[in-house]
């Protein structure tokens, strides 16, 4: 009996170390958390009410950078371009959607002839965004975030 009242004291005074809880700091938690964060990738990317009804990430992607290529190449397409040589060219914008669904154009990267035959095209670019659908912006853990992108246009002028 004395040898079993040995034993349950002996592996009641090692096992509280079993019981002891180990405090974690919010910090620690916080750097976990962010380091495991992929700031990179959105949850959804901006859209408009025409793309809604698809539910593939991917999908949603093509059909937003469809509709807003499709908006400034019909907007250019509208306006009256007289140059003196043919333009084959890509221009490529960096866009960014605001957490509130503004466009704005960053940057835009033109071929000189581009710029020399249509001095105004940058403008052009900029009052094309002036008529777009609402956008939606893109989410990211239930947030609406602000995002960047690059966008190719097709300029061809005969």
């Amino acid at each position: 009996m004395r040898q079993i009242c040995v034993f349950l004291l002996i592996i009641l005074l090692t096992s509280c170390e079993y019981f002891n809880v180990k405090k974690t700091s919010s910090e620690v938690i916080l750097n976990e958390e962010l380091q495991t964060f992929n700031w990179n990738e959105v949850d959804e990317y901006p859209t408009f009410a025409l793309c809604d009804s698809l539910s593939n990430k991917q999908e949603k992607q093509q059909c937003f950078t469809n509709v807003l290529t499709d908006h400034i190449f019909k907007y250019l397409q509208d306006q009256i371009i007289v140059v003196t040589k043919d333009i084959n060219d890509t221009i490529d914008l960096k866009l960014r959607v605001s957490e509130t669904g503004i466009v704005t154009i960053l940057e835009t990267k033109v071929d000189s002839l581009t710029i020399k035959e249509i001095p105004n095209i940058n403008k052009l670019l900029s009052k094309s965004l002036d008529t777009l659908p609402k956008i939606f912006p893109a989410i990211k853990r239930g947030q609406q975030v602000t995002t960047e992108f690059k966008l190719p246009i097709i300029i061809q002028v005969d």
